[in-house]
Parts: C-alpha cells; structure tokens; sequence
C-alpha cells in the first residue's frame, strides 16, 4: 500500500519538479541576472534539499514502472512477492539517488 501511494506523491511531486525546471530554463533564457538568482535558491540547503528529493521521486517513479513491467509479464504477483517487490524498489530508488548525487558532487573518487 505506500509502495503504491508513494507512485502517486512522486508522480505529483515530478509535476512540481517539472515546473522548477522550466523556471530555471526560463532563467537561463532570461540572463544572467536571472540565471544567478535561481541558481542561488537551487543551491542553498533547502534548494538541495528540494533537488534531491526531486532527483529520488524521479528514480522511485521509474523503478515502479519497472515493476509494472515485471507485473505486467505475469511474475512476481504474489503479495509475498510483491511486498519484497516494493522493498526493492524502495532500495533501488534510495541506492539510485545516492549514486546519483555521489557523481553530481564530486565524491568517491
């Protein structure tokens, strides 16, 4: 059950995500002046913050549609599989998002 009604808060918050990205296009398409601006709000902690949890809904929604797939080819439709199912997916988009944000930083190497 929060594996599927996480699907449906991630698939609004790639909504509201979608819209910061526009702005900040917009603002890059608008000048430097702008471009700096949100940048700066990008970049402070609560804007990281923001990006990241943008940056996880983005890989939970896509490792659920994966799911759907594996679904959709008759496996792992049991609730016991499908409880493990969603663990996975949980990892999977937590792991992703790390990955993501270890690269996007500089780190590891």
């Amino acid at each position: 059950m929060a594996s599927s009604i996480a699907q449906r808060a991630t698939g609004i918050a790639l909504y509201a995500g979608s819209l910061l990205f526009v702005a900040w296009l917009t603002a890059a398409a608008l000048g430097e002046e702008a471009f700096n601006f949100i940048n700066g709000i990008l970049g402070s902690p609560l804007g990281l913050i923001i990006l990241i949890g943008f940056t996880w809904a983005q890989m939970f929604h896509m490792s659920k549609g994966i799911l759907h797939l594996v679904w959709d080819g008759g496996h792992l439709l049991s609730k016991g599989q499908g409880k493990k199912a969603a663990t996975v997916v949980f990892a999977m988009s937590a792991l992703l998002t790390i990955i993501i944000w270890a690269v996007a930083l500089g780190l590891g190497g």
